[in-house]
C-alpha cells in the first residue's frame, strides 16, 4: 500500500510539473486562476480513480452486504465524530460540540464501537466539521481552487486544513503499520463505493465533467462553512464595502409617472405611504430634496382620473360662414337662429 501510494505521488509531481507548465496562463474564472494545471491534475486524478479505485469499490460493493458496509461506514463514521467536535467548539458550537461528543461516547460502548449508530437514533445529529470550514467561519478567505494530486478538489484554505486533519485523524495513532494501512485502505475503498452512484449521475448528466465537479465542490464548501445559510456573495469588481455603498447610492430611484408624462410619485415615497390618498399633500423627491427645490404637487390617483374625465369633455361652438343668408337662398331653406350649444364630441 505504502509503495503504491509513493508511486502515484511521483507521478503526481510530473503531472504537476507539466500542468503548471502548461496552465501559467490564467483563466477568465477568478476563483480557478491555475484552471490550466487544475485540468491536469484532474485528468490524472481521473485516470487512477478509473484504473484503481473504481474497480476496487466496484468489486467491494458487490462483494459486502449492505448491512456490512452501513457498519464499515458508521464505524469511521464515529471516529471522525472526535475531530468533529473539537472543530465545534473551536468554531464556538459549544452545544454541538458537546453533542458531538456524546455521539462518540454511546456509539462506542452501545453501539459496539461505531458500528451501529445508535446516537442518531437517540437524538443526537451527526456533523460535518473539519479544519478548513472553521477557518473559514474565523474569516480565512479560500483562496484559488486547487485540485490536490490524488486527493482531488480542494482549495489553498482547505488543503491547508487537511494537513491539521490528518494530525486529528485517530487512525494516525494506531502503532501497528499494516493494522493502520488496512484501516485507511478500507476506508477510502468503502467512502468510494458509497459515491459510485453519485460519479455515474454526474458522468451522465454533466457536458463539463470538470467544470461541474469544479462549481459543486465551491458551493458545497461555502454551504458548510455558514452551516447551510451562505450569506450573499460579494461582487468581485466591488473591492470594498465603501465602494458598494457609492455604487449603491448612485442608483436612481425608479419614478412613477401617468400616461399623461406626469410624476406621480417615485418608487421610494409609494413604499412611505403606502395606504394613503395625497389630497394635495406634496411629498418632496429625492431630486427636490437634494436641490432644496420644490416640486409640483402631487395629485393622488383618484384627481388624475376626475381631471382626464373632465379634459375628455369639450366646449363645441359652430362656426357661421359669411354668406350663411346667401347659402340658405339658394337652397330655399328658411333661415333659422342657430345658439352656441356645448355637447360631447
Amino acid at each position: 500500500m505504502a509503495t503504491m501510494l509513493r508511486r502515484l505521488l511521483e507521478i503526481a509531481l510530473i503531472v504537476t510539473a507539466f500542468g503548471m507548465l502548461g496552465g501559467c496562463a490564467t483563466s477568465g474564472n477568478p476563483k480557478d486562476p491555475l484552471e490550466g494545471y487544475n485540468r491536469a491534475m484532474f485528468s490524472f486524478n481521473e485516470g487512477v480513480d478509473n484504473v484503481i479505485l473504481k474497480p476496487v469499490a466496484t468489486g467491494y460493493k458487490a462483494i459486502m452486504p449492505e448491512i456490512a458496509r452501513t457498519g464499515v461506514t458508521n464505524f469511521f463514521g464515529n471516529l471522525d465524530d472526535l475531530w468533529i467536535g473539537i472543530n465545534n467548539v473551536l468554531q464556538g458550537k459549544i452545544g454541538a460540540g458537546v453533542s458531538d461528543l456524546g455521539r462518540f461516547l454511546m456509539n462506542s460502548t452501545i453501539g459496539i464501537l461505531g458500528l451501529f449508530d445508535v446516537a442518531s437514533n437517540a437524538g443526537l445529529e451527526k456533523h460535518n466539521e473539519d479544519l478548513g470550514q472553521t477557518l473559514g467561519r474565523w474569516g480565512f478567505e479560500p483562496g484559488p481552487y486547487f485540485v490536490i494530486p490524488v486527493f482531488g478538489p480542494s482549495n489553498f484554505r482547505d488543503g491547508l486544513g487537511r494537513i491539521v486533519d490528518w494530525r486529528g485523524d485517530p487512525l494516525r495513532y494506531v502503532r501497528n503499520v499494516p493494522t493502520r494501512n488496512t484501516l485507511l485502505a478500507s476506508r477510502i475503498v468503502n467512502t468510494r463505493a458509497n459515491l459510485l452512484d453519485t460519479s455515474k449521475l454526474i458522468e451522465d448528466a454533466a457536458l463539463d465533467h470538470y467544470t461541474f465537479v469544479r462549481d459543486a465542490y465551491l458551493q458545497r464548501r461555502r454551504s458548510l462553512v455558514y452551516d447551510g445559510e451562505p450569506p450573499p456573495e460579494r461582487d468581485p469588481a466591488i473591492k470594498s464595502e465603501a465602494e458598494e455603498s457609492e455604487r449603491s447610492a448612485s442608483i436612481e430611484p425608479a419614478r412613477l409617472t401617468d400616461q399623461w408624462g406626469g410624476r406621480v410619485m417615485s418608487a421610494s415615497e409609494e413604499e412611505l405611504t403606502p395606504a394613503r390618498e395625497f389630497a394635495g399633500v406634496q411629498v418632496p423627491s429625492a431630486d427636490a430634496k437634494a436641490t432644496g427645490a420644490q416640486d409640483a404637487p402631487v395629485k393622488p390617483v383618484s384627481a388624475i382620473a376626475a381631471d382626464a374625465e373632465i379634459s375628455s369633455v369639450r366646449s363645441y361652438e359652430p362656426r357661421i360662414p359669411e354668406n350663411y343668408d346667401a347659402v340658405l337662398a339658394v337652397s330655399g331653406s328658411p333661415p333659422t337662429t342657430l345658439a352656441t350649444t356645448s355637447q360631447r364630441p
